[in-house]
């Protein structure tokens, strides 16, 4: 990586856990999508899942008092399964399905709460959210739209909500980051180095959106979340087709 690129990638990690900090969501779509320009698939995914790791992990830290870890317990159940279900078949990613899938992602935050009801408090439900939440993260590198239906419907408050999704998502991006390993190889010592220098920046961002969050309504919080990721799931798909054509 070249100076301006790490600059880029720093300033980028602070906003991007800036945003996940607010919204539980939505920073990891944008960081994925800029690591997707400069790196190649499987490695953009395991770089941001190690970045995800810390930003999602100082997250969890600030929130841990109200995190859910029966629900936690449960969902990680399920993302095993997935990763032992992609490990037998041997799944690669491609950039184009990688787009289109994300693309496609948040259609799922604007389904009426009465067409699919799910609730991460029940614990069928926590089950196959792990199952399919960490499937898509192991896949596609984010989930958060797709784990976002089933925390958005519960009658937990935003603090638990984004406590729990932020524990939940620190053990789907270490696996992801273990299912992409190889693919890490490509990374020089010095490319490594950025990767570290951008943890600070992360905790950083992430303890911005922690204040600007307690500062934020249970209605505006999924009023904007639905919002954001809508419009960034738009690029996604824009870019997604432009591939394929």
């Amino acid at each position: 990586m070249t100076i301006l690129i790490t600059a880029v990638l720093l300033l980028a990690v602070f906003a991007t856990s800036t945003l996940s900090g607010v919204f539980g969501m939505a920073g990891g779509l944008v960081l994925l999508g800029i690591l997707l320009t400069i790196l190649p698939v499987g490695t953009a995914i395991a770089v941001q899942g190690a970045i995800q790791i810390v930003a999602n992990g100082s997250r969890a830290f600030l929130s841990r008092a109200f995190i859910d870890w029966k629900i936690l317990g449960t969902i990680c159940l399920g993302l095993l399964v997935a990763g032992i279900i992609l490990f037998i078949v041997r799944y690669t990613p491609d950039l184009a399905t990688v787009c289109i899938t994300i693309g496609l992602l948040p259609v799922l935050v604007w389904i009426p709460k009465h067409w699919l009801a799910l609730d991460a408090s029940k614990p069928a439900h926590a089950f196959f959210c792990g199952l399919l939440g960490g499937g898509l993260n192991l896949t596609v590198g984010v989930s958060g739209p797709t784990v976002d239906i089933f925390f958005i419907r519960t009658e937990m408050d935003r603090r638990k909500v984004i406590a729990t999704k932020a524990a939940t998502q620190v053990v789907s991006h270490a696996a992801k980051v273990v299912f992409y390993w190889n693919a890490t190889q490509v990374l020089t010592p010095l490319e490594w180095g950025a990767i570290a220098l951008a943890a600070p920046f992360a905790i950083a961002g992430t303890s911005a959106g922690h204040w600007i969050l307690q500062r934020l309504t249970d209605a505006n919080f999924r009023a904007w979340t639905r919002l954001i990721v809508t419009a960034i799931g738009i690029f996604y798909l824009l870019r997604g087709i432009s591939l394929l054509i």
